[in-house]
């Protein structure tokens, strides 16, 4: 349950304000590697309170231990640390029996931060800032190992008490699933909205030596859907050394919009007779880590598994006088599978949305539905993928059918039986909602218009609301309160006031707004039919006109 809202010290805004105005203007260096060095001072089965190995529970029984290690990284030179709650959330401590600890832990391990950055800060005048931790957890819900709402809910919990205890901004870290990762990103935000104040929201993946995140992603489809949700911030962290992060980093320097960060391990493990050995030295993770803001234009820099002070220590000396590069990245709009980018604009043909998993336009698909055949559901979506489709509809609506449950079962197949997108094709608000928390990808939302109107309590409204949260690109129509339009001015008076609508009231950009103009069957030999393909022709010539960015689909 989330907490009561409280109210921001105006301590805590100037904290986050200036740690936006250091990030946008220097390098920041973070702390690196917590729980070793937690390990290092052999804390007792007492201090663990029976739950051997649950980090989080010294924030409670020894502060002075988890104290010591955010001390070091400060005498190192660092300007933040990241908080000791990295398993604070409800799949890690649900494995110790005491999910119900979230908040508290959160709360606690934050406060032990902020008191100690605090204290330093004092010390010589210089702000110091915390980073409040939120890690994967241990169950992966694209995979059904848990329930998106739940995790969202519980990782909520995890921010707020994050922001309790003193927070200056939220690192999602470490994410391996990508709609893991949306619900930590939707969970922050929420969490900003109960306390009342902004902070920074940064997000870093991880890639594995294969060069994909766990579940197959690309550092592309990471991206493109992370960064429509409103994050700060994109980077790296764990798994690697730098050496294997860098191409991945390239790719992030050229297409995002927004800043960067990378704090990766030291090296790959070795593994000898002692156990896991780090093998990077402190001066190659220096070395590195000035080349990457050097060359990528890095803004938050650290460390991770088996990073030391010693190795922070150099790396602040090394990057002390520098700012980051100039970047001028070149956004490519599209949409995403859990495994890759799809841009809305193909270099050699139209994008091809294909219909025949839409229960509306495929008899064949909609006999499927209906008898539960899951299967030959995904193999006609698999049919389309293999003939070139670059997204595919799905649409599961069917009179006197429980649409959300369609929805929930199809969408969480398609998360990780396609490799293309899917547009969320339905006129209930509640399955589009349920199909977006299945979808670890970037979808595409079919359709808005202003068929009702744009009130609060229209579909407008609550489809684009939805598709702000989640980062979701949109298909609008052409229709408002007195049909669909015919003429081409009506066309582009209504896409007009659709685009100034969508981009200044929600915030979404141009690039991600799909325009469909709409036509009548021309074919039927009425004669009022008879321009109507004209007109859609034409309002889609003024539309680029004076839209360049926005799509158009038809």
């Amino acid at each position: 349950m989330a907490s009561l809202p409280t109210t921001p010290s105006a301590d805590s805004r100037t904290r986050a304000s200036a740690l936006r105005e250091a990030l946008a203007t220097r390098v920041v260096v973070a702390d690196g590697a917590m729980g070793t060095m937690l390990q290092a001072q052999e804390p007792t089965l007492e201090d663990f309170q029976q739950l051997e190995g649950c980090n989080e529970v010294l924030n409670v029984t020894r502060p002075d231990i988890v104290r010591s290690v955010h001390s070091a990284y400060f005498d190192a030179g660092v300007d933040c640390v990241e908080t000791n709650t990295f398993g604070a959330n409800l799949t890690a401590l649900g494995e110790y029996d005491i999910p119900e600890r979230v908040h508290e832990l959160s709360e606690s391990g934050a406060r032990i931060a902020r008191e100690t950055a605090d204290e330093y800060a004092a010390r010589d005048g210089r702000q110091r800032w915390v980073l409040g931790s939120i890690g994967p957890g241990t169950k992966l819900p694209t995979l059904g190992h848990t329930t998106f709402g739940a995790i969202r809910d519980a990782y909520q919990q995890n921010a707020e008490g994050l922001l309790a205890g003193g927070a200056d901004a939220l690192l999602v870290e470490t994410t391996q699933d990508l709609l893991q990762t949306k619900a930590s990103v939707l969970a922050a935000r929420r969490a900003m909205e109960t306390a009342g104040y902004d902070v920074p929201l940064i997000v870093s993946v991880t890639v594995e030596t294969t060069g994909t995140m766990l579940l197959g992603s690309e550092i592309g489809a990471a991206l493109t859907a992370l960064e429509p949700l409103g994050i700060d911030m994109i980077g790296l962290n764990c798994a690697t050394g730098p050496a294997e992060m860098s191409e991945h980093l390239r790719y992030l320097a050229r297409h995002s919009r927004i800043q960067l960060s990378c704090m990766p391990n030291a090296g790959l493990p070795v593994l000898t007779k002692d156990g896991a050995h780090y093998p990077l030295t402190a001066p190659e993770l220096a070395d590195a880590q000035e080349n990457f803001v050097r060359e990528y234009g890095l803004s938050l820099i650290g460390g991770c598994c088996g990073t030391t002070p010693e190795h922070l220590r150099q790396v602040v000396d090394r990057v002390r006088d520098l700012t980051p590069s100039e970047r001028d990245p070149r956004p490519e709009p599209g949409a995403a599978s859990l495994y890759q980018t799809v841009p809305f604009r193909q270099d050699t043909a139209y994008m091809a949305i294909g219909e025949r998993t839409n229960a509306n336009g495929s008899k064949k698909f909609r006999e499927a539905m209906l008898e539960a055949r899951w299967d030959d559901c995904v193999e006609m979506a698999r049919d389309q993928i293999r003939e070139g489709a670059h997204m595919l509809d799905l649409c599961v609506d069917y009179v006197g059918r429980d649409g959300v449950a369609d929805m929930e079962e199809l969408a969480g197949r398609f998360a990780t039986a396609s490799t293309l997108p899917i547009v969320l094709d339905s006129t209930e608000v509640d399955v589009i909602r349920a199909g977006l928390e299945k979808l670890g990808g970037r979808a595409v939302i079919n359709s808005v218009n202003y068929e009702d109107g744009d009130g609060p309590g229209s579909r407008f409204a609550q489809v684009t609301r939805l598709a702000q949260e989640h980062g979701a690109a949109l298909i609008a129509l052409t229709i408002d309160e007195e049909g669909q339009a015919r003429t081409p001015q009506k066309k582009v008076e209504i896409a007009e006031r659709l685009i100034d609508d969508l981009t200044g009231t929600w915030g979404i950009h141009e690039s991600d707004i799909l325009i469909d103009t709409l036509t009548f069957t021309i074919c039927t030999g009425q004669e009022e039919s008879r321009g109507d393909g004209i007109a859609t022709i034409e309002a889609i010539r003024e539309l680029k006109r004076r839209h360049p960015d926005v799509q158009t689909t038809l």
